[in-house]
């Protein structure tokens, strides 16, 4: 490998790649607002290749109090992901949920699926740094991510940014989202 391209991994996560995962799970930091508050409410989706990690998702979620939908699958059976994303994204499109959660074993197919559904803007994040700016910027509804390619801290930061993350007021990034929106609409007819 060309030496000017490598990349000292040991340097790069100890310059801020990876934010601490104590700051996610310490008391008083719960995502979503305050603690007593009222959360948002989720709906939770995943592939066979996703339901390794859904226990740990579903437990770490409703310790930070929030309810979520498990919207399945429910075993290590083959199970198609874009009819989870589909039963996802209706949770989210009929308002029972304000944002979705899809796992599958890259996230690649679930983010493809939810993107085939106007009104879902899916994103895919293995960092916390996407998954907020995703939220802030795209006004991102639903988050997916590869069980077989981030672990249970990676997961936890993620979560924790995405379910933490607002909509920018910023015109900028609204109207971006607003002609996302227009393409729904034509794609819808």
């Amino acid at each position: 490998m060309d030496e000017k391209y490598s990349v000292n991994r040991r340097k790069f996560l100890q310059q801020g790649a990876i934010v601490p995962v104590a700051a996610a799970l310490a008391p008083g930091s719960l995502p979503g607002g305050q603690e007593g508050t009222a959360r948002m409410k989720l709906a939770l989706g995943n592939d066979d290749r996703g339901f390794p990690v859904k226990d740990f998702v579903l437990k770490l979620l409703r310790s930070w109090n929030y309810p979520v939908k498990d919207c399945g699958c429910f075993s290590t059976e083959p199970a198609d992901f874009p009819d989870i994303a589909k039963l996802v994204a209706e949770e989210i499109l009929s308002g029972r949920a304000e944002r979705g959660i899809m796992i599958c074993g890259t996230g690649q197919g679930a983010v493809m699926a939810g993107n085939k559904i106007p009104g879902i803007r899916a994103a895919l994040c293995h960092d916390a740094y996407c998954a907020h700016q995703c939220v802030e910027h795209d006004n991102a509804n639903m988050i997916c991510f590869g069980a077989q390619i981030i672990g249970p801290m990676i997961i936890t930061d993620v979560l924790h940014y995405f379910l933490n993350a607002q909509f920018s007021t910023d015109e900028t990034f609204r109207r971006r989202v607003r002609k996302l929106e227009l393409m729904d609409q034509r794609a819808a007819k």
